[in-house]
Order: C-alpha cells, then structure tokens, then sequence
C-alpha cells in the first residue's frame, strides 16, 4: 500500500542521496553531506510502499508566504505507477494547509505533470530575478 509521510526520520537517506547524485540531472554529484543538510531544512515527503522508499519530494518553505518545490524524484521501478502523483497531492494538501501566498519550482521536462497541481509558468517572468552560485 502506497503512503505518503513527512516524518523526516523514516527517510533512507542513502536511497535518497543514490537517487539524486546519480540519476537527477539537477543533482548530479550531490555529496551526501549537501543532501543532509537539505533534508534537516526543508520539509520531506517520502513515498512509501510497504515501508520501501519509491518516491520523495522535498520543500523548502517559511509555511507561511511562500515555498519552493525541488528534488522530486520516483524510482525508477515504481514511475508510471502513481507515486509522482502521491507525492504531488501530498504537497499540493501541505501547501494549502500553509496558505504559502506563491511556491515555485524549476522542471526542463516535467511542465505537464506540474500544470496539473496547478503550477504554471511564470506571470511577469521580468520581475524575477536569481543568482547563482558556482562550487568547486
């Protein structure tokens, strides 16, 4: 049975960390301390089937004006199988449940799935800004 949990301790951080510093083209070579620390400041959404980790999801947020949704990610075994969708509604409930005034995310493939919890693309795109950082 599928399960959606924000109970940060029941994470398998290895699983989460091999998603994202191997698979997730936004991600790659993520060090392991980078997705620690990410987890212990955002809130988590892991899915769960039968207690085995098959999807997660990650929001950083003020729960109160505004949150970004990142890091989203469904083994690859288990996509096609509603888990994106378990994760996305999970959020999509949290965000309410906070009244967040905007949440944002970045997607290169992903628009469809995204546009049908609502997201769009951005209004005014002009007004907003970003800065990046380069690590070595």
């Amino acid at each position: 049975m599928l399960t959606v949990s924000t109970d940060a301790a029941l994470l398998d951080l290895d699983t989460v960390h091999r998603w994202l510093s191997t698979d997730a083209y936004w991600a790659l070579g993520r060090p392991r301390e980078v997705v620690e620390r990410a987890v212990a400041g955002s809130v988590n959404f892991g899915a769960y089937d039968d207690g085995r980790l098959v999807g997660y999801a990650r929001v950083v947020t003020d729960r109160a004006t505004f949150a970004w949704l990142c890091d989203v990610y469904v083994d690859p075994s288990r996509r096609g199988a509603g888990v994106g969708t378990a994760l996305l509604e999970a959020v999509s409930a949290a965000l309410s449940t906070w009244q967040v005034r905007r949440a944002l995310l970045a997607t290169a493939d992903a628009q469809g799935v995204y546009e049908r919890f609502g997201f769009a693309a951005l209004e005014q795109p002009e007004r907003w800004m970003a800065r990046s950082f380069h690590t070595s």
